[in-house]
């Protein structure tokens, strides 16, 4: 059974681990979740730290980045490499066009909604192929909007791609899923972590308030699940925070 990650660097080894048994059980389109406020300001270091785990000695990787600028300063920072670094591309620049034939395998570093449609353009290119997103925030309802067009796009590419990991922290609790385990509500209880229940699909909205306002206001977590895991330690929440606000001095 795997543990809540205490640490960041933690929870990135999980992500590998789960993204790795996704592709070896045959999913194509998989990305890893990491939610954490300004995380995206770390993108280029957790993909570095991520992409060891999809080099394979007879498959050529393809890193893409949401735009040219992101694009440029990886491949200045990294060096040379055996995987290749580029963009993802625009309406009036295409994904196609940043394809090779010898492209075996993708990685897509942080899309946002703006990439959305280049993101399923890749994904329909990729055939065979297998195409990861890392920390993709590519539903927001500001841009994609919550019309039919929306509900399309959700039916279409959007509630196809396997979440393999997924790890938010929220008030006092936390969401968490590593493949191939259900979701998992974590809450703080007593300065310990402790999970109190588990599922086969995401909860969300009412559904995960329903979960927490049960354990918190029953008192008795036993009573959400039977057989508590040993707790976990506070220090993943306070790990976090203090990542977060390093990056925000």
């Amino acid at each position: 059974m795997t543990q809540l990650p205490t640490t960041l660097s933690e929870a990135i080894e999980q992500a590998k681990q789960a993204a790795t048994a996704a592709l070896e059980d045959g999913y194509k389109l998989i990305q890893v979740e990491l939610v954490f406020p300004e995380i995206e300001l770390q993108a280029q270091s957790i993909a570095s730290q991520f992409i060891p785990a999809l080099e394979k000695p007879d498959t050529l990787l393809k890193v893409f980045f949401p735009d040219a600028g992101a694009a440029a300063l990886a491949r200045r920072d990294w060096g040379e490499t055996p995987f290749r670094v580029t963009d993802i591309g625009t309406s009036r620049s295409p994904v196609e066009t940043r394809l090779q034939p010898d492209d075996g395998q993708f990685l897509v570093v942080s899309p946002s909604p703006v990439e959305v449609n280049q993101v399923e353009n890749l994904h329909k290119l990729a055939g065979d192929r297998s195409v990861v997103l890392l920390n993709p925030r590519l539903e927001d309802v500001a841009i994609i909007g919550i019309g039919y067009a929306a509900r399309q796009l959700r039916e279409r590419f959007l509630n196809t791609i396997e979440s393999c990991y997924y790890l938010k922290p929220l008030d006092g609790a936390a969401l968490f899923r590593c493949y191939p385990g259900t979701w998992e509500v974590w809450l703080e209880i007593d300065g310990e972590y402790q999970k109190i229940t588990e599922q086969s699909t995401k909860p969300v909205g009412d559904q995960l308030e329903q979960i927490l306002a049960r354990a918190t206001q029953g008192g008795d977590p036993s009573s959400v699940t039977p057989n508590l895991p040993p707790a976990k330690k506070k220090g993943f929440l306070s790990e976090l925070q203090s990542f977060i606000n390093a990056l925000s001095r």
